[in-house]
């Protein structure tokens, strides 16, 4: 009796709210406050998967699909997340957007989100092999399932109208940026390779670099890319007292004591292609989609984060391509084969393309401004992207900061061989560089 005597009068002053409102009155929150981050998360980690298995889905190539997806999904919801500026007018190419909703109507939000990044996937990842085709429509179907329940068919087909729209808008104006189908284009054949002391030179079989083009593409916050460009300190040299001998003997010094952690760390953020992470850009969306489910976040902080973060990671990895091919700078194993011991080996495969800055260091630099911004400079996390990886059993990373998530994933490129310190360290600041632009963006009103 004694709890019935305390619900009793919360059913009345219940029923009295409720029966006291008129019909128009009585309102769904539809903002995107209400909604949380899952229609989101499940997209992006789908994507992850698709960048592993899709040819040709190399790092530059990737971020600019994750870039686009994070645009799209942005817009697709705008319109419901309060106190957010739209994105038109503000990136480079991308004016006025001629989707708009119609004023009075309703939307379900998280339905157009899906319809936005089922589109926007099925058109960046045209290449996918049919199974992955088939987990996009059954992601599709599982989604719309859940979210249109108790919605009227009127505001099912508008909210998947307006996302499919608004995915077919973003797409047509990514065919306009020089990257479009790239994953058909990693290695041009019309690309002449510079020849001179210092310059890269093919460290495998691959006789033509990655993406050399690719630093000419469109960024997508303007000037960023030229905003960040970096200058080569350290000169080539093989003087022996020289700062650049040293530099390649630190190198080569690291290589061979390398501890079992420096091994492990150098593994870790590997990342190559078709690994678990789904290249160094895949492994930063799922640090960020790790972050957004622990801290149970809106589909408003959904959005925009990925927004953020995807479009900081393709201006980083433009920005970083651009600087590539304008030193040329030949890699670690090249120099100390020549230089200094010609049967060392570097801990992993160096990859098809220029030394000066590292991807690996700018594109976490970038990630790392945009991740301290929103969650402060001294936010704690535990990275599980590799718990599956047996090559390296499972491990599982803490960080006490993104800075010091970034710094290990540059010091990385080091330990493995691949990299001098230079590249990693000047990576790291030209990226923040390029994070710290799409920050300065309008987003909150």
């Amino acid at each position: 009796m004694k709890n019935f005597i305390y619900i009793l009068p919360l059913c009345i002053i219940l029923s009295f709210t409720i029966n006291s409102c008129t019909e128009d009155e009585v309102k769904i929150d539809r903002s995107t406050s209400s909604y949380s981050d899952q229609v989101a998360t499940k997209w992006f980690e789908l994507q992850r998967g698709l960048i592993r298995t899709c040819p040709g889905f190399s790092p530059p190539v990737a971020s600019r699909a994750l870039g686009y997806s994070g645009v799209c999904l942005y817009q697709s919801v705008n319109p419901g997340m309060l106190n957010y500026h739209s994105l038109e007018g503000q990136l480079n190419g991308l004016n006025t957007l001629a989707t708009k909703v119609e004023a009075g109507k309703d939307y379900e939000w998280q339905i157009s989100a899906n319809a936005s990044l089922a589109e926007i996937t099925r058109l960046l990842y045209a290449n996918a092999p049919d199974s992955m085709k088939q987990l996009i429509e059954q992601l599709e179907r599982t989604n719309l399932g859940i979210y249109e329940v108790g919605e009227s068919q009127d505001v099912i087909d508008r909210s998947v109208a307006f996302g499919k729209a608004i995915a077919n808008e973003i797409f047509q104006w990514s065919k306009t940026d020089g990257g479009h189908e790239g994953y058909l284009h990693n290695f041009p054949s019309n690309y002449n390779v510079p020849v001179g002391p210092g310059l890269w030179v093919p460290t495998s079989s691959q006789k033509i670099p990655l993406q050399p083009y690719w630093g000419d593409n469109r960024s997508f916050v303007t000037n960023d890319v030229s905003a960040s460009q970096p200058i080569l300190n350290i000169k080539f040299s093989t003087d022996k007292s020289s700062t650049f001998f040293k530099q390649a003997e630190e190198v080569y010094n690291t290589v061979k004591n390398a501890s079992d952690e420096q091994k492990l760390i150098a593994r870790y953020w590997s990342d190559d292609a078709g690994l678990l992470g789904g290249t160094p850009p895949g492994h930063s969306i799922s640090i960020l989609s790790q972050i957004l489910q622990k801290e149970r976040v809106n589909l408003s902080v959904a959005a925009e984060m990925y927004a953020k973060a995807g479009m900081a990671l393709a201006d980083a990895f433009i920005s970083c391509w651009k600087c590539k091919y304008t030193f040329n700078l030949l890699r670690p194993v090249s120099y100390i084969h020549q230089n200094i011991d010609p049967n060392w080996q570097p801990l992993l495969a160096t990859p098809p393309f220029p030394e000066f800055t590292s991807g690996h260091s700018s594109q976490s630099g970038a990630f790392s401004a945009i991740m301290s911004n929103k969650f402060g400079n001294t936010y704690a996390f535990i990275d599980r992207t590799h718990v599956s990886r047996t090559d390296i059993n499972g491990t599982a990373r803490s960080f006490s900061s993104f800075d010091q998530m970034a710094l290990e994933a540059a010091n990385s490129r080091l330990y493995g061989g691949i990299h001098f310190r230079e590249a990693n360290e000047t990576g790291v600041s030209q990226g923040k560089l390029v994070g710290e632009a799409v920050i300065r963006l309008q987003w909150s009103k």
